[in-house]
């Protein structure tokens, strides 16, 4: 196992604030390879298969935690690419889909720094939930602002409700979290798991979800608001005449 036992800690106990540093693809420190790790509660088998490139090496992960840590290494690349993981659990089914730990950050450097001025103005674009085709990947970015806090990840019906399987990244001192979830669509429930500074886990709902459950619940839903048509063209023409 390469990771620490503090690094492989603070994956089990979901107390880091940078997952994608070691969660995913990453070449090697010493340029022999490339390593991947994933958090699969409950799965008995992972294996990671190349998704563009097929020439790449398609190889296993081993256990590396009885919490459900996977790590892996192989020396036939020396490069990230892009891959599946194909997940089997203890009664043979199996599921494969995109890593969430191999996509890029969903903001850029302008919507922090714009949103750190106070000039973004539409910031209900860039946080909450946004279904988003990246890479050929159908699925779903979650952004909120926690600035206090410690760790914060999606929880949801995609993955039992478990902080440990989607924890967000943290974009530095501008205090937003977020993360992009392949093969998340319209109609998912999911809160906002926050660990804050004391150490304390509470659920949150979306401050900046489109769409929610029926009082007295209230996780939010993935929604697409781009659908709605507006009717009131005919009456925005006649505003316009004085």
């Amino acid at each position: 196992m390469i990771l620490t036992a503090e690094e492989l800690e603070s994956l089990v106990g979901a107390r880091t604030r940078s997952p994608h540093q070691l969660l995913g693809m990453h070449p090697l420190g010493d340029g022999s390879g490339v390593v991947v790790r994933t958090i699969q509660p409950g799965a008995r088998k992972v294996e990671v298969v190349p998704v563009h490139e097929k020439n790449k090496p398609r190889f296993a992960l081993k256990e590396a935690s009885d919490a459900g840590v996977f790590e892996g290494t192989t020396s036939k690349t020396k490069s990230v690419y892009a891959y599946d993981l194909v997940v089997t659990y203890p009664d043979g089914h199996t599921r494969q889909f995109r890593d969430p730990y191999s996509f890029l950050p969903t903001l850029g450097e302008m919507d922090v720094y714009l949103f750190g001025q106070g000039n973004e103005l539409r910031i209900y674009d860039k946080l909450g939930a946004h279904l988003r085709v990246i890479d050929g990947m159908n699925g779903t970015s979650f952004a909120v602002w926690a600035p206090n806090a410690q760790r914060v990840s999606v929880v949801g019906t995609f993955n039992n409700w478990d902080g440990r399987v989607h924890m967000m990244r943290s974009l530095g001192p501008s205090g937003i979290w977020e993360i992009f979830i392949p093969d998340i669509g319209e109609g998912a429930l999911y809160k906002y798991e926050i660990r804050n500074l004391q150490g304390d886990v509470t659920v949150k709902t979306d401050p900046y979800g489109f769409f929610y459950e029926v009082a007295p619940k209230n996780a939010a839903i993935v929604w697409n608001s781009e659908k709605f048509r507006w009717t009131d063209a005919d009456w925005l023409e006649r505003r316009k005449s004085p």
